[in-house]
């Protein structure tokens, strides 16, 4: 699985905590992370919250990435940033009973988390236990065994609900401010993971246009 760690400007400071525990779990298990940034409170380019969840949706609908780790203060905020994307199903994760809950009942493609409230001692060991939750074994078993067929079924009903309220990606990007576009893929990384792994034509083509603008 290609796992994007997306950071916006407030947790910047924090990436390279939060990549170094991500890494440590996911990579052992066969996953790829791609760390998008930002790096540091420093990086020319600024990310928002608005903009993590404008970057999920570009990443997960493009197939550039299978899952996003985002967050911000609170989480909230990218939480419902991403949440407004097509095909993006995210979830406040504070601790590994959220994360183990999430990805059993929900088996959603993005995480936000609170990397500002409670992110104190031990901070890391946290992300650590969250990230063993969502990535070891298998997704969407359901919680408890019994209800797993009908929370299979609801999150079908979910998809199919989000796919008629939302637009499709394409319709997104090119109906956004372009400017906030072009100011969330203007990271250092962005083109050299992005390109590598986008395989939806139609988006990579339209996002290829922006950088050469």
């Amino acid at each position: 699985m290609k796992i994007a760690l997306i950071t916006e400007n407030s947790q910047a400071a924090k990436n390279a905590v939060i990549h170094t525990a991500l890494t440590s779990v996911a990579e052992p298990l066969g996953h790829q992370v791609f760390n998008y940034g930002m790096y540091t409170a420093e990086d020319k380019a600024s990310l928002t919250y608005v903009m993590n969840g404008l970057l999920a949706g570009i990443l997960l609908n493009s197939r550039a990435a299978d899952f996003v780790v985002t967050g911000c203060g609170t989480g909230t905020g990218s939480m419902l940033a991403c949440n407004a994307m097509p095909g993006v199903f995210c979830g406040l994760v504070i601790d590994p009973t959220d994360a183990f809950l999430f990805a059993q009942i929900n088996d959603g493609n993005a995480i936000a988390m609170p990397y500002a409230k409670g992110f104190g001692w031990a901070a890391e060991l946290n992300l650590q236990d969250v990230y063993r939750k969502l990535f070891e074994g298998e997704r969407g078993l359901g919680y408890p065994k019994e209800r797993a067929e009908i929370m299979a079924k609801n999150r079908g009903v979910l998809k199919a609900l989000k796919a008629v309220t939302c637009k499709d990606m394409i319709t997104v990007l090119k109906s956004v401010d372009q400017d906030l576009l072009k100011a969330a893929i203007a990271g250092e990384r962005f083109q050299e993971y992005f390109f590598a792994n986008a395989e939806d034509a139609e988006i990579r083509d339209y996002i290829q246009s922006l950088t050469q603008g």
